[in-house]
């Protein structure tokens, strides 16, 4: 026995020489002269919003999660009571990128907020709050741009190249996680090109460097203090996995916001889906590489180019279309009115269009059949596959698509977002605009309320809408 501890306790101390020896050579340094450089540029970010209370029984301090299910599921907890109204408030984090006090965070960190505060690095134990306004935002990449007024030079922070960060360079996370202010974490890049289908332009950074609720909008830093994402997303089924904004891309829209200018964005007007395994073999092709066109709306570029329902496209100018996730990222990187050049193949062969790129903005669809400033305050379309296809969404979910949200309207009080799906209206299973018109203005007026089964993200649940204001 003794002879076998002997072994074993020898095993150890040779594993252990062995590893020591593998990372004698390599130099970790430490990120304290970096974060003493860019700490104070890194900021605290705080809103409030007045948002309608769908039940009663709200107790004060209640945490964070548990309102949310409550919020979630208040129709099924029997009468409404209490306060009509109550003050919802939330945290992020943002990064000062001038010394004039422009701030740049995530869009859905400062979304539907009524008021906007920034709290400064501590100095002498002290805190500068103030607060902010908007100078634009962009939803499809999820950013914002702040602006604050004070009376001295703010730190700041400036973008570096995330086209050059490789997978396994190392980086720093900075933010507010949990309300915990000045935060730091460290990690690597894991992964580049994410594509987690949280947007038309998914691109992310993925890294390990601890990214948790309340570090979105905050710098992923490369260790020469430089911004090469923007923190943004977490894995939900997993733990240690972060997803940041590219510099590249944040960096040019950012650019756009601080001119006062529309970020804009090319369109042709189609709806595409990725080739699958059995649809590339019925169209003889050797492999399922392209965006494959499901429709092409009348009157629209790709229309007036001549491209059709059926078109594969391979190639935009000089760059390979693998998939319909590249197609749409291409085109979205050209302005308006330029003109590009299209390949595609037809009837096995390849066929070379010219399009005049058209104007992208969110509410345009296949359908054209959108319901503007309805009395819901939601902008609605029809599913299409390219919606079906980028959600996610199974085969049994069936319903109108939520494009955008109101704010401050009857469905944004009640917690309807964009990317909701509705299924059903008063128990009745909707799948056009026009049914799901018809149940409001033939029964739920007469009621004062519409019931809503709603899907999101993988649940499925209810949501009651009072259809007039409360006096």
């Amino acid at each position: 026995m003794k002879k076998i501890l002997l072994n074993s306790c020898l095993a150890v101390l040779l594993t252990v020489s062995l590893i020591s020896e593998a990372f004698a050579g390599i130099n970790i340094p430490s990120i304290s002269p970096l974060v003493k450089q860019v700490g104070s540029a890194v900021v605290n970010i705080s809103t409030e919003r007045m948002v309608k209370n769908q039940f009663g029984g709200m107790l004060p301090g209640m945490p964070r999660e548990f309102q949310d299910f409550f919020e979630q599921f208040g129709p099924f907890m029997g009468p409404q009571g209490g306060a009509k109204e109550r003050l919802q408030s939330a945290l992020g984090t943002g990064f000062i990128i001038s010394s004039d006090g422009y701030i740049v965070t995530n869009n859905h960190v400062v979304k539907n907020a009524d008021k906007i505060y920034v709290t400064l690095s501590e100095q002498n134990n002290k805190q500068d709050k103030v607060e902010a306004k908007v100078i634009g935002s962009d939803a499809e990449t999820d950013l914002a741009l702040l602006k604050i007024s004070v009376k001295k030079d703010l730190p700041a922070i400036k973008f570096g190249d995330s086209d050059k960060m490789e997978v396994g360079d190392w980086v720093v996370a900075i933010g507010n996680p949990f309300g915990l202010s000045n935060t730091v974490t460290t990690g690597i890049i894991s992964a580049k090109g994410r594509d987690i289908h949280a947007g038309p332009y998914d691109n992310f950074l993925q890294t390990d460097a601890s990214i948790n609720p309340g570090n979105s909008g905050g710098p992923l830093l490369n260790l020469d203090g430089e911004v090469i994402g923007i923190n943004t997303a977490i894995a939900a089924s997993g733990q240690g996995i972060g997803f940041a904004i590219p510099s590249k891309l944040a960096s040019s829209i950012i650019d756009q916001l601080k001119s006062g200018q529309k970020v804009s964005r090319g369109w042709i007007g189609v709806t595409i889906q990725d080739l699958d395994e059995v649809t590339a073999k019925a169209l003889g092709l050797k492999d399922q590489k392209g965006a494959l066109i499901g429709s092409v709306m009348p009157k629209e570029p790709a229309d007036k180019a001549g491209l059709k329902a059926g078109d594969i496209v391979v190639k935009i100018g000089d760059t390979p279309i693998s998939n319909a996730s590249d197609l749409t990222k291409v085109i979205a990187s050209h302005k308006p009115n330029e003109k590009v050049q299209i390949t595609a193949i037809r009837d096995g062969k390849e066929k070379q269009f010219t399009v005049q790129l058209g104007e992208r903005n969110l509410t345009q669809t296949a359908s054209k059949d959108i319901q503007k400033g309805s009395s819901l305050g939601v902008s609605l379309r029809e599913l299409t596959n390219q919606d079906r296809q980028s959600l996610r969404l199974p085969q049994n979910v069936q319903g109108i698509l939520v494009t955008d949200v109101k704010q401050n309207g009857l469905a944004a009080k009640a917690g309807i977002a964009p990317q909701d799906i509705i299924m059903a209206a008063n128990l009745k299973p909707v799948k056009t605009i026009k049914e799901l018109t018809t149940i409001l203005e033939k029964e739920s007026k007469a009621r004062g309320a519409i019931m809503l089964q709603v899907y999101r993200q993988g649940n499925s649940f209810i949501i009651s809408i009072p259809l007039e204001e409360d006096k």
